[in-house]
């Protein structure tokens, strides 16, 4: 059995977390190392070292988003943001001006009277307008994601502006410079405060106000100094404040600008006014510890895939995903830090959260999870939101909810309650929180920290099966049933709701799992064993699926509320010779109908497909979200901006690159015929694995995997033949043949394996594969 070449060997130990120069020579070596540190976004232990790459800012940089026209819209134009202020850039609608907008994921009402799409929805705050002295005749900007800075040209009748733009990746601070010719000195900065109310309230939008509800007071422009502020008060009390000041530096202009909120106490101003004074320092100091994080940032992993257009998009995604979240901002509301007008300016819960933030657990980015941090933090409104006479030992999450998951008095078109299985009013939708803490469950599942099982997932699921508890009742065939709920977004009530009953099983399997791996003997497992034993089956009929019992999948949908028990629970999969041709057929019979399909649909169709190993069809999917419904800037729309369908796009390529369900984790499980050539680095999976691996020609040359937490290591390489597996130093490591292309590694927390075909010597090179197919940037090029 050969040996992995010692001077690699030793290279890679001296290296650190996962032997890196086994990644590559150093010939290839890259600045600086591939991951974070304790204190950076991906915490001790993401990476290390070389990737066989010639530049990261280059490879980055091939997904650099380009503009040679004007952007007119919020979807065409350039994003920035921190997870706390975003900012999108485009045109002024009808004038001679460049929008920049200034928005924040905490700015929100605080009228729970009045719901959580009006009372606690997220309120605008405004955006600047960059008016030059000449007409705007075009424009060259280059949105470079390494950096996470714009920079480019506005070309005038009068002259040339050149721009560069950050918004700061821990300071809540954006910073424009503009250097003008000499035509265009007189150029300025406008601010446009908006109008202080739910974007909901619209006319446009068809969603009538509560009786009473009132917009808030204008803001008031003022001065400190030569910082000049917008103070929004607020009738419950609070505000928010934009704070701007204008710097000369040489032949430049820099405008800072910052936003603060406060509730219910007035101290915005002060804090306003400290962000923008701190942050007055020249672009290029500012940018320098900017620059750091997201360099660090972008090194916790490595995905390359052939298709160039669609491995763009997905490092874009990556970018977005840093600007939109962090673990201690809100859980991103549909429109992430972006807001724009749009009848759903809350956080949603069936399906928008969840989508957002799977693509964290295998990009290796769980520095963004939001979700683990505020169900966590904010776990008593869970209880306030359950009906009174169930609210004892139980949780629930309503539909919609502000950042801090309260959904007020909201009813209807203010808003959408937890309901009660078997009433009509409010929406029984009750399997939301079952749904958002299987997010938990993966992060804890992907980093096996035991902390995140028993103080947040273990008690708040039980809380959540608890409140089904209350409305299971057995039936004349001795199975318990669920009286009808509400399938999102079906729009039919159903009983034994296909949905919930396929959370309820989820829920009550982890919740034995979990008081296993805890050590406790919790006085309600007897029922949850019941409840695995006799819980309804699923309806199914001619077609696949039912949405539940007597109510047949019968008209076009959106949503894969139906399918759950398929993905992402895999409770229910093609390694199952009896279920392939159900998920198949329930597959094919929900994408039949084309009507109401959304982008969502396609990235939902995809990771089933991948699940099936389809790759192919899987490929098929994404190309269709492409095509159909991704915006030049890759954002996506429905009647207003929505950012979870770009972000579970990503989430598809990583379950066609790599899967972890079911405690195996797979290689390459899903490529289609088309990719011979694919590399994944830093992989993260559950098991707190984290694998680096490499296709050539059509299969896996070889991988490499990291224990965290020493759980049992089960792998399905993908690779033919008699294999070698071999430690840290290059001398074999004891494996099990469990058949069907599946090994079981002695893999004790801390250590690596390396795996390959008996006889092969790969040069366990990271980097990217030959790019095929269209390479035109997003954006505008």
């Amino acid at each position: 059995m050969p040996e992995v070449d010692r001077r690699t060997v030793l290279a890679g130990m001296a290296g650190g977390i996962l032997a890196p120069a086994v990644l590559g020579s150093a010939a290839h070596a890259s600045p600086g190392t591939a991951g974070g540190t304790a204190g950076t976004p991906g915490g001790a232990g993401a990476a290390g070292g070389s990737l066989g790459l010639p530049d990261w800012a280059e490879f980055v940089g091939l997904a650099d988003l380009v503009w040679k026209r004007l952007p007119k819209t919020w979807f065409e134009g350039p994003f920035l943001g921190n997870g706390f202020l975003g900012s999108g850039i485009y045109a002024e609608p009808g004038r001679n001006a460049i929008r920049v907008n200034v928005q924040h994921s905490q700015v929100q009402d605080h009228r729970p009277e009045f719901g959580s799409l009006f009372g606690l929805a997220r309120l605008p705050i405004g955006h600047f307008t960059l008016e030059p002295a000449g007409a705007i005749t075009g424009v060259d900007w280059r949105l470079d994601l390494w950096n996470a800075e714009l920079r480019g040209t506005i070309t005038t009748a009068a002259g040339r502006l050149d721009l560069r733009a950050l918004l700061h990746s821990t300071r809540s601070v954006l910073a424009v410079e503009v250097r003008p010719s000499e035509g265009e000195r007189g150029f300025r900065w406008v601010f446009h405060p908006a109008v202080a109310i739910s974007p909901r309230a619209d006319p446009k939008f068809g969603r009538q106000p509560p009786p009473g509800y009132t917009a808030n007071p204008p803001a008031v422009l003022e001065s400190a100094g030569d910082v000049r502020l917008a103070v929004q008060p607020l009738h419950a009390g609070g505000e928010h404040v934009t704070a701007w000041r204008e710097a000369e530096r040489g032949s430049s202009r820099v405008l800072y600008t910052a936003v603060a909120w406060s509730h219910p106490l007035k101290t915005a101003v002060r804090q306003a006014l400290s962000l923008v004074r701190g942050a007055s320092v020249p672009l290029d100091a500012l940018a320098a510890d900017h620059r750091r994080w997201w360099h660090d940032y972008y090194r916790h992993g490595f995905l390359s895939i052939p298709d160039r257009k669609l491995q763009s998009f997905y490092w874009i995604q990556l970018y977005k995903l840093a600007a939109a979240a962090r673990k201690d901002a809100p859980a991103m509301a549909t429109c992430g830090p972006w807001l724009e007008p749009t009848p759903w300016p809350a956080t949603w819960w069936n399906l928008n959260v969840q989508l957002e933030y799977w693509p964290i657990h295998g990009a290796n980015h769980l520095e963004l999870d939001a979700v683990t941090h505020s169900l966590d933090r904010y776990r008593e409104h869970l209880r306030d939101e359950l009906p009174e006479q169930y609210a004892a030992g139980s949780y629930g999450i309503p539909r919609t909810t502000d950042m801090e998951l309260r959904n007020g008095a909201g009813l209807g078109d203010s808003g959408y309650g937890v309901g009660i299985p078997g009433q009509a009013s409010p929406t029984p939708e009750v399997g939301n929180l079952t749904w958002a803490l299987h997010n938990v469950w993966l992060s804890y599942r992907h980093t096996m920290d035991e902390r995140i099982l028993r103080d947040v997932l273990f008690p708040l699921l039980r809380g959540a099966i608890n409140y089904y508890l209350h409305f299971l009742a057995p039936g004349a065939d001795g199975r318990l049933h669920l009286p009808f709920t509400f399938s999102p977004e079906y729009g039919v009530n159903a009983p034994d709701c296909t949905y919930d009953l396929a959370l309820i099983r989820w829920g009550c399997r982890t919740l034995l799992e979990s008081a296993d791996a805890l050590h406790l003997d919790d006085p309600l497992a007897g029922r949850w064993r019941e409840v695995l034993a006799k819980l309804a089956p699923y309806a199914v009929d001619a077609n696949g699926y039912m949405i539940g019992a007597g109510v047949p999948f019968a008209k076009s949908h959106r949503h894969y509320s139906h399918l759950l028990q398929i993905y992402p629970l895999y409770e229910i999969t093609g390694e199952q010779p009896e279920s392939r041709p159900l998920i198949e057929k329930s597959l094919a019979h929900w994408v039949s109908f084309e009507g109401a399909l959304q982008g969502y649909t396609f990235t939902g169709a995809a990771s089933i497909s991948a699940q099936l190993r389809h790759g192919d069809k899987a490929e098929f999917y994404l190309g269709e979200l492409q095509r159909r419904f991704i915006k030049p800037n890759t954002m996506y729309q429905e009647s207003g901006p929505v950012i979870e369908t770009p972000l579970s796009a990503a989430q598809s390529l990583h379950d066609m690159l790599c899967q972890s369900w079911g405690g195996v984790v797979r290689l390459f499980p899903a490529l289609p015929a088309g990719w011979a050539d694919a590399t994944i680095h830093n992989f993260r999976t559950q098991g707190a694995f984290l694998v680096s691996a490499s296709r050539q020609r059509g299969s896996t040359r070889w991988l490499r995997v990291r224990s965290e937490a020493g759980a049992p290591c089960v792998l399905r390489p993908g690779i033919t033949g008699a294999l070698a597996v071999l430690d840290e130093r290059g001398k074999p490591r004891n494996f099990k043949d469990l058949g069907d292309g599946t090994i079981e590694v002695e893999l004790p927390r801390g250590a690596e394996a390396v795996v390959h075909r008996v006889g092969d010597k790969p040069d366990f090179e990271v980097g990217p594969v030959a790019p095929q197919g269209d390479s035109t940037p997003w954006g505008l090029p």
